[in-house]
């Protein structure tokens, strides 16, 4: 006898889209630690990738400044997060995730270049953690999927006050403006690639 697969991916299945996963965001987040030594390693040549507002060149930063960090404090304030809620979203589907990733770091990226002050340099992962957060609590809704809305009741309890704070203007040093749309761009996300058919990849959550 086979598999049961009437409720979905056989075992086997659902145990190889958790590994996918976990070594998915274990690679992402080994690969800002290392851009992270390097940078420091060559005296912070890193940071030019970050976004410097309304300069036309700079629009080229967007992707790259989701990459680098100011100093490992920053990259510590980031690993966690990027790391649990990574890796929750990548369980939905690594391609789906992939395009989530995409919009919520090119939508954050410019909400950055076009409304942060001017002559600042901004960088780092938070718009990624901020978009993965708006993108978990909301999706399970939008799909009425029972296991998805425990899922972002969960992530809104742990992380929700660190949101609100975190897209709080009245922060100094702080990229509210990068936060914000990350979320925005999650949330939008949630809507813009939920399932349709049934033979898009089956939720693990």
């Amino acid at each position: 006898m086979g598999p049961d697969t009437r409720r979905g991916e056989p075992g086997s299945a659902r145990a190889d889209r958790v590994r996918t996963a976990a070594r998915l965001m274990s690679g992402w987040v080994a690969l800002l630690w290392v851009l992270e030594i390097v940078d420091v390693a060559t005296g912070n040549a890193l940071d030019r990738f970050g976004i410097v507002p309304r300069v036309p060149s700079e629009l080229v930063n967007i992707v790259p400044a989701a990459f680098i960090h100011f100093g490992f404090a920053h990259l510590v304030a980031n690993t966690v997060p990027l790391l649990i809620l990574g890796f929750l979203a990548a369980l939905g589907g690594i391609r789906r995730f992939l395009a989530v990733c995409a919009l919520i770091i090119v939508v954050g990226g410019l909400g950055v270049w076009l409304v942060s002050p001017a002559h600042s340099n901004t960088a780092g992962a938070s718009g990624v953690v901020f978009g993965l957060f708006g993108f978990l609590v909301v999706s399970g809704f939008v799909e009425r999927r029972p296991l998805g809305i425990l899922v972002g009741v969960l992530v809104a309890a742990v992380w929700g006050a660190s949101v609100l704070g975190g897209i709080a203007p009245a922060q100094s040093g702080v990229s509210w403006q990068g936060h914000l749309f990350g979320l925005m761009a999650g949330v939008a996300a949630a809507f813009l690639f939920r399932r349709r058919e049934a033979g898009d990849d089956p939720p693990l959550l």
